[in-house]
């Protein structure tokens, strides 16, 4: 072989691989995701300087729960100053709430004064650094505001009666005969002091929780033993009382033993509050009338006893344990039907009632028709006092005679005159309701030793007539003395000097007098 031959050279070239089309995806994504970030940051950072550059509130600042960001301090303030007419508190006890606006606790809102807060938070320094990323929190700025504790103190004042619940002092009830104490019932009130301190303590907190609790504190019953009481109603029970009812007008006595078990029904205690160790008895005013009424359907003619006196009676009797009981009968009112003939001097003398009483209860009438119904009044208009028992004075102006009776019996009888016909004596049922030594009367010139009155011949005037002895004219001319049992006087019932003292000296003020026709 020969090797001088020249030797062929061969060039070899290298080829780079081809990229893969996936990773030319992935470096076009980051490309992509750098460029939107970049805008992002340019939006948010052109419009955070926009915002801060032109002194409104920084994104992300609240107060009372309202986004501020972006508005100025008066469209901050205008937005806060609705949001807190929108406020309101809840006051509750447990039981009852109370809804008020912050107003009426002493709170106010200063707008202006928390918009400027707002607009400050985040432009120092310090809060640019602690500025959050978008989305990433909120600056909450605390209300500025004002608390008045006087508003609120008299807010609570309305509030406090309507959930304060008195005490119940402890009592007595009577059950099967025997008397047993009814405990004592705490009530509550408000403690204005200590609701007033937890509001005052942290008045941001209520008004951020929109919730004021009340606080009440228990009010003690005043009276809360009664075991002297019950020991002594049980010594009551064991008394029945008699009650003995009087009819001044039909001189009748009604008479009734009420037992234990049936006057234990009306017992109820009576304490006086500023001295609880002292305690006295009364009677159910309502129970009692009840049962009075049964005792008066037994009197008949609409006849009644006081739903006033009689129960204040028995409960007298009942506690002194004395074995009686006083009553008064009285009488209602009546209706009489005019006849032919009849005049108002006819019907008071036949009815027994001065006719001028008869005049005042029926006011407009001047004169009388047949068919007219008129009023009389009722008799005991004319006996005003209390009846003194076992009493009683009987005039005849028939007879010209007066009759003393002393507890049933007859203890004097008297000739007497009556008054003349143009100047009669009222028959009726009167008392003795005024004693004078000796009497003047002016219309007569008259000067009556002994002198009682027994009724008003016009309820309107002080003028009485009554008992007298023999009277004098000028206090030297002695009148009448020879006329006795004859119509002589004005008006009066005329005895004898001597008679006239005896009866002055025995019938005190309140007896019964019968004037007789």
């Amino acid at each position: 072989m020969r090797d001088d031959y020249p030797v062929q050279q061969q060039t070899i070239y290298w080829a780079p691989p081809k990229p893969r089309r996936g990773r030319r995806a992935l470096l076009a994504l980051l490309l992509l995701a750098l460029f939107a970030l970049t805008v992002v940051a340019g939006v948010v950072g052109g419009g955070l300087l926009y915002v801060y550059s032109r002194g409104r509130i920084l994104p992300g600042v609240t107060a009372l729960g309202v986004p501020l960001g972006g508005q100025t301090p008066a469209e901050a303030a205008a937005a806060l100053s609705a949001r807190w007419d929108e406020q309101s508190v809840t006051l509750s006890d447990g039981a009852q709430n109370w809804v008020l606006r912050p107003g009426e606790l002493g709170m106010s809102l200063d707008a202006a004064a928390t918009a400027q807060a707002a607009a400050l938070k985040g432009r120092s320094f310090d809060g640019l650094r602690a500025l959050p990323a978008a989305g990433a929190g909120w600056f909450t700025v605390a209300p500025v505001w004002a608390y008045d504790a006087a508003t609120a103190e008299r807010t609570l004042a309305q509030i406090a009666p309507q959930l304060a619940v008195a005490p119940t002092n402890a009592t007595v009830r009577v059950a099967g005969g025997r008397a047993e104490a009814v405990p004592a019932v705490e009530g509550r009130e408000l403690d204005t002091a200590a609701t007033l301190a937890a509001l005052a303590a942290d008045p941001a907190r209520v008004l951020m929780d929109g919730q004021l609790p009340l606080v009440t504190r228990p009010v003690p019953a005043a009276v809360q033993d009664v075991s002297a009481a019950v020991d002594e109603a049980n010594r009551l029970l064991t008394h029945t009382v008699t009650l003995e009812a009087y009819d001044p007008l039909r001189d009748e006595r009604f008479s009734w033993a009420i037992a234990p078990q049936v006057w234990s029904e009306w017992l109820r205690l009576s304490i006086d509050p500023a001295a609880p160790t002292a305690y006295g008895w009364a009677l159910d005013q309502q129970i009692a009338a009840a049962y009075l009424d049964t005792l008066e359907a037994e009197m008949g003619d609409g006849r009644t006893l006081s739903e006033e006196e009689t129960p204040a009676a028995l409960s007298a009797a009942i506690q002194a344990q004395q074995p009686t009981a006083a009553a008064r009968v009285y009488h209602p009112e009546s209706r009489h039907v005019v006849q032919s003939g009849e005049t108002l001097s006819s019907i008071g003398y036949d009815s027994g009632i001065p006719y001028p009483w008869i005049q005042q209860a029926n006011p407009g009438v001047e004169s009388l028709s047949v068919g007219q119904e008129i009023v009389i009044p009722s008799p005991d208009a004319l006996l005003p006092l209390p009846p003194v028992p076992g009493k009683r004075i009987v005039v005849s102006i028939s007879e010209q005679r007066a009759r003393v009776y002393e507890n049933g019996q007859l203890k004097w009888d008297w000739p007497a005159s009556t008054g003349i016909d143009s100047s009669p004596t009222a028959p009726g049922i009167f008392q003795i309701q005024s004693h004078e030594p000796n009497a003047y009367a002016g219309n007569w010139d008259l000067w009556m030793p002994s002198f009682m009155g027994i009724y008003r011949p016009v309820p309107t005037s002080e003028f009485m007539n009554g008992f007298h002895g023999f009277p004098t004219r000028g206090r030297a001319q002695l009148l009448w003395t020879g006329d006795l049992g004859h119509q002589v006087t004005y008006g009066c019932i005329l005895l004898s000097s001597e008679n006239a003292q005896l009866l002055y000296d025995w019938a005190e003020e309140g007896v019964v007098v019968e004037v007789q026709r």
